[in-house]
């Protein structure tokens, strides 16, 4: 599992497949909040697991599964 203190806010995440699924609100406790400003929101913030994260690297988050699947299994609560 990667270090969750080098996800950085604002930082970009990405999918496996290298498509954009959001923008860094914050982490707290074991979530990704994602900014609800970011196009791909919907106007709502949106949280994954950081069990998702399979790297982070210049300057994104990358996930260990596509941004389809992502976005299927985020929560907005």
């Amino acid at each position: 599992m990667t270090d969750v203190a080098q996800i950085q806010e604002h930082a970009e995440v990405v999918g496996s497949d290298g498509a954009h699924v959001g923008t860094v609100d914050h982490v707290d406790k074991g979530e990704i909040k994602l900014t609800k400003s970011d196009a791909a929101s919907g106007g709502l913030h949106h949280y994954i697991p950081v069990d998702f994260v399979h790297a982070v690297k210049d300057g994104k988050v990358h996930l260990d599964r596509p941004a389809d699947e992502v976005k299927r299994e985020w929560s907005t609560s």
